[in-house]
């Protein structure tokens, strides 16, 4: 048996969720002769791989060291979105007044150990579906619980037990990792990993990086009631998104009440007096920055240590495993997928790697992930979704674009909700109604960006969304919008003459 695993706060919630995905007495089974598929790292890659593979008839084995489900479930996700809708409805009761609600002047401010608790309960409830006892009893996977160690090219070891392979699928992921910054360890910072075991609310709190994790969790703790001061290295906040969306955002924070510092870094930190000291310097100079708590919500770091990739010929650096546009290492046996490998660091992106490794491990395919078409949405409120190209990424590659875009105050649905502040924007290559890639700025912009997204996917123009009739009222008119506006640029002045000449002459 594997040593106990302990997720803080030891409530009932978080003893459920341990007994799912990190069962104390689980029995790891007696390997087989040999495996079509081993996997290693049972987060969203590796789940994917290891339920796919023994859906399809393969022998296949599922080894996790720590929590079943990995970031996703545990420090991702889900505890993540369970949050920010809860800090959504708080600031919703604040704000009825738009809606000719009166607000409550004797309301409670929001209660943060039952949100938290709140959280818990529905991640132990989640976490079934990626049960140990599941896979097993359910999907007939072999799953162990330990370390796993390369002690050869097609050889895993896992609790003592050495188990053999055709193909293998290391998908064992990232970690939160602190900047090299003099004081900062020694100030016990929040990661993602540790943010989500918190049962009071800081004070204040200093939120390090202005990437998606960054902007999420600044706003849902400035909502809860925390001052958050942001502090971001560059020069806007989500550094690949689109610059107007990145400023709305900025404006909405800056209404919300949280600081943000641009173009600052932190040079120091120390302990004084209970709090924590931020030394910082920015475009304003050099300034202090007292808070009760700070979050590191800045870089990544892959799982790649004690794996034994050396004995296995597997190549790897600071970055991840080194893989080709099929998901292979430089050991031919061996496949790879997620945050370990992509630059993408993405749920969905995992789940889509996955299943193109397992038609190139399994079988002979030929998949590519350089083909994927990589949707994403930052869940800050307003939503910032975005998919293909921007503006500026076209044209530095030489591509003519034509950008339209369509306000939300044009969108009928999101004035009578009240959430008509972003925009909807696509780029076209010129000429055509081939979408490059799109932003969508505006509450559920995550759910609208998927539209183009297929439409990207499968090689349809923004012509084909122009003649599908969407549902009235609702926010996707948005992007049909988009489409009559393309629409409109193909009326020239010149057809627009022949037009009525044509409507002039015909006899009615």
């Amino acid at each position: 048996m594997s040593p106990p695993v302990i997720v803080l706060p030891e409530d009932a919630h978080n003893q459920a969720l341990v007994a799912n995905v990190h069962p104390a007495d689980w029995p790891n089974p007696e390997p087989r002769n040999r495996y079509n598929l081993v996997v290693i790292g049972a987060g969203t890659a590796g789940l994917v791989c290891a339920a796919g593979a023994a859906g399809l008839g393969a022998r296949v084995a599922l080894i996790e060291r720590h929590l079943l489900g990995g970031d996703c479930l545990n420090t991702g996700c889900v505890p993540s979105k369970a949050l920010i809708r809860a800090a959504r409805a708080a600031y919703e009761a604040r704000s009825g007044e738009a809606y000719g609600l009166r607000p409550d002047p004797e309301g409670a401010p929001p209660d943060f150990a039952a949100i938290m608790t709140r959280m818990r309960r529905l991640r132990a409830e989640i976490s079934r579906h990626d049960s140990a006892r599941r896979f097993r009893d359910q999907l007939g996977v072999d799953v162990f619980l330990g370390e796993a160690r390369f002690t050869g090219a097609d050889c895993v070891e896992v609790a003592g037990r050495q188990l053999t392979f055709h193909r293998a699928a290391l998908c064992t992921g990232a970690r939160a990792a602190l900047p090299d910054i003099p004081g900062l360890s020694a100030a016990e910072p929040l990661t993602n990993e540790t943010l989500f075991t918190l049962t009071t609310l800081p004070r204040r709190l200093a939120v390090l990086g202005g990437g998606p994790v960054g902007c999420e969790m600044a706003q849902a703790f400035a909502r809860f009631g925390s001052r958050v001061t942001l502090v971001q290295h560059g020069p806007q906040l989500l550094a690949r998104e689109d610059s107007e969306a990145a400023g709305l955002l900025a404006t909405v924070f800056a209404r919300e009440g949280i600081e943000v510092r641009l173009n600052s870094r932190v040079t120091g930190v120390r302990i004084e007096n209970g709090e924590r000291v931020l030394d910082l310097d920015g475009a304003g100079g050099a300034d202090r920055l007292r808070v009760d708590a700070i979050l590191v919500a800045a870089g990544r770091a892959p799982n790649v240590e004690g794996l034994g990739l050396d004995t296995a010929g597997i190549e790897y650096d600071r970055h991840g495993v080194r893989v080709d546009d099929r998901l292979r290492t430089t050991n031919p046996r061996v496949f790879a997928a997620g945050d370990l490998c992509s630059a993408f660091k993405f749920t969905h992106v995992a789940d889509a790697q996955a299943r193109i490794l397992l038609a190139n491990a399994l079988f002979p395919g030929r998949q590519k992930a350089s083909r994927l078409v990589v949707p994403w949405c930052t869940f800050t409120d307003p939503e910032v979704a975005h998919v293909g190209l921007t503006a500026a990424q076209a044209e530095a590659r030489g591509v003519k674009a034509t950008t339209l875009t369509v306000a939300l105050t044009d969108v009928d649905r999101c004035v009578l909700d009240g959430e008509s502040e972003g925009f909807a924007r696509v780029h076209l290559r010129r000429g055509t109604d081939t979408i490059l890639g799109a932003t969508i700025v505006g509450r559920h912009a995550g759910e609208m960006i998927a539209e183009l997204a297929l439409a990207m996917t499968a090689g349809l123009g923004l012509g084909v969304i122009g003649r599908t009739i969407h549902p009235y009222p609702t926010r996707t008119e948005a992007v049909r919008k988009l489409a009559d506006a393309w629409s409109r640029t193909r009326l020239t002045p010149t057809l627009r003459r022949l037009f009525a000449g044509w409507l002039a002459w015909r006899r009615w």
